[in-house]
């Protein structure tokens, strides 16, 4: 895959931990270690398909999971050291995830409080739909959202498939003009309508690199009404420059 794409919408492995934790409902303080486990690597190994940049830390993080797991599924055999270090490890894992969880609660309200003082200095006027996001209670899409939206349209995909996805038939660059054109005659498009007007599943994977990249570019926002909800995309208004010179 020649087309590769560095974001600065990654999140760190914190970050997908508690993804996964409220995504599964998972009692963050009796987190099942084997289960989250498996899962973790299941979006990481979507992200190396993908040929996403993942960050050392993300496997570190893959490396510390993998390691408790083991531990917890080999017999013990009343080791009581043993099992004192198993949950130690796993305990300082909870209270990292928690801190973490303040720490991001945090960075929500002192948002919220920046937006409540943008309200009063006059800004270019944002379109209809941005002023209806901006009323509204919103969730900002994350990159694991998205994700897991593709991993569902993808499911029956071979995995031989990912590494050819950019072919002549479908280029990341065409695919971002479309988005674009198709945000000039719509003020939000969904998601999942651009997954199924895809032709075939190697156009999906295109549409998702393209997504990706308007991000990174700021041109676009993802959005969703509630947490794991079906995800939006609008045109960034505070952004709105023509692709060609955002390229130069």
């Amino acid at each position: 895959m020649s087309f590769k794409i560095k974001l600065e919408i990654f999140e760190g492995p914190l970050d997908l931990l508690l993804y996964l934790v409220k995504k599964e409902h998972i009692n963050i303080y009796d987190i099942p270690i084997a289960k989250i486990a498996d899962e973790y690597m299941r979006y990481l190994e979507l992200m190396r398909l993908l040929d996403l940049r993942i960050a050392g830390e993300f496997l570190v993080m893959a490396s510390t999971l993998m390691q408790i797991k083991s531990r917890m599924l080999l017999p013990l055999e009343d080791n009581s050291q043993q099992r004192a270090e198993v949950e130690e490890q796993k305990q300082e894992l909870i209270e990292q995830l928690l801190e973490y969880e303040r720490f991001k609660q945090i960075a929500e309200e002192l948002r919220l409080r920046q937006l409540e003082r943008q309200k009063t200095f006059t800004r270019p006027r944002a379109s209809e739909t941005e002023q209806m996001v901006q009323k509204e209670k919103y969730f900002e899409a994350s990159l694991f959202d998205l994700l897991t939206a593709f991993s569902k349209v993808l499911k029956e995909v071979p995995v031989e498939l990912f590494y050819e996805a950019i072919k002549d038939e479908f280029t990341v660059e065409e695919k971002i003009h479309e988005i674009l054109h198709l945000l000039l005659k719509e003020e939000v498009v969904f998601l999942s309508f651009l997954f199924n007007k895809a032709k075939n599943k190697l156009e999906i994977i295109v549409t998702f690199l393209a997504i990706l990249e308007l991000i990174r570019l700021k041109e676009i926002r993802v959005i969703q009404k509630k947490l794991f909800g079906e995800i939006e995309i609008i045109r960034n208004s505070n952004n709105i420059v023509p692709y060609e010179k955002r390229k130069n």
